[in-house]
């Protein structure tokens, strides 16, 4: 039997993206006959532990540093180690890979001087350039979870304006930088009617949000972080969220999105995104006005334009983007060291 190792982190301030993708792909892993060990730091956020503990998905608290996770890897009897971290110290996927244990990084962009015999780059129009390596790069390998995969619908979704749109606003599973009250102040301002849900991270984004009056027709609806997250999404007609990694779950699904970016490394994820009409942009938080509004507004009102967005989302991501990373690790864990 194949075991493999995941070495991620998750917090109230780097958010729980990276734990996100890396439970897809154990996800697919398990679902292969495969044992995956977390070693992981999830920050005191009980929705990222939560999303372990009802898969079965074993975690341990990260060790220290190099000479830690090297006696961890041999205790554990990893076959493979996958890294997903902005602030592992680079010399500890080295150690690893020097015991001749294959290492796979998901990355965005930069490396950030992580050593590896496979990257992953699920971005838009990622190119990855390792000599010696395997590179897996571009929204073909985008890793998302099966509760996601399993609602994409067969074809892009046609919106009609019989029906008062409905939307679904979230912002990761900590909403750190506080985007939702914002966004819930331009839905109101937009006019338009809609019925939206909105997630708040927590009580006091909560109680926020059910400060924000609607306009007459609009309705919000406040609720906390939900593993029915996905559902709901398959039933909106508009979702506004962070240009992050949900992005690609947004696009799989054929969701008509209107994205903001809140953190430096997700303007080019964003740019790429808006520029190629797979979501509209509403510009950085912080910095929303009158145009972000009339992008909503638009969007609110025109379901020709939200039948369009989705046909390109819809065509962007075709959620076997798990299944192809996990064919080339198991490979490579099957390989003699």
């Amino acid at each position: 039997m194949t075991i493999v190792g995941i070495r991620c982190d998750a917090g109230a301030r780097t958010g729980v993206g990276h734990l996100v993708r890396c439970v897809a792909l154990a996800e697919e892993l398990v679902s292969r006959g495969a044992e995956v060990r977390f070693l992981s730091d999830l920050g005191g956020v009980d929705w990222a532990e939560s999303q372990l503990t009802q898969r079965g998905l074993p975690w341990l608290p990260p060790p220290a540093d190099e000479a830690g996770l090297v006696a961890a890897v041999d205790r554990l009897g990893l076959d493979a180690l996958v890294i997903d971290s902005y602030t592992l110290p680079p010399r500890q996927s080295a150690a690893v890979r020097e015991t001749g244990l294959p290492v796979l990084a998901i990355v965005d962009g930069d490396f950030r001087g992580q050593t590896a015999d496979i990257y992953v780059d699920q971005n838009l129009d990622a190119v990855i350039d390792a000599e010696g390596a395997l590179g897996l790069a571009g929204l073909d390998y985008a890793l998302l979870r099966s509760s996601v995969r399993s609602l994409r619908p067969p074809a892009p979704p046609v919106h009609t304006s019989s029906r008062t749109p409905k939307v679904v606003a979230f912002f990761g599973g900590t909403d750190a930088y506080r985007a939702a009250p914002a966004i819930a102040v331009l839905l109101a301002q937009t006019g338009a009617p809609f019925e939206a849900t909105i997630i708040g991270a927590d009580q006091s984004l909560r109680d926020e949000l059910h400060a924000v009056v609607p306009a007459e027709g609009q309705r919000f609806e406040i609720i906390p972080p939900t593993d029915d997250l996905p559902k709901l999404l398959a039933e909106a007609d508009l979702a506004v969220s962070a240009s992050g990694t949900s992005t690609w779950e947004l696009l799989c699904l054929g969701l008509p999105a209107a994205l903001v970016w809140v953190v430096d490394n997700q303007i080019l994820g964003y740019d790429r995104t808006v520029a190629r009409g797979y979501g509209a942009g509403l510009g950085r938080l912080g910095h929303l006005g009158a145009d972000a509004v009339e992008t909503l507004g638009g969007l609110l009102t025109d379901a020709a334009a939200r039948t369009e967005l989705a046909r390109r989302a819809w065509s962007a991501v075709d959620g076997r983007g798990v299944e192809r990373v996990a064919d080339a690790l198991l490979v490579r864990a099957a390989s003699p060291r």
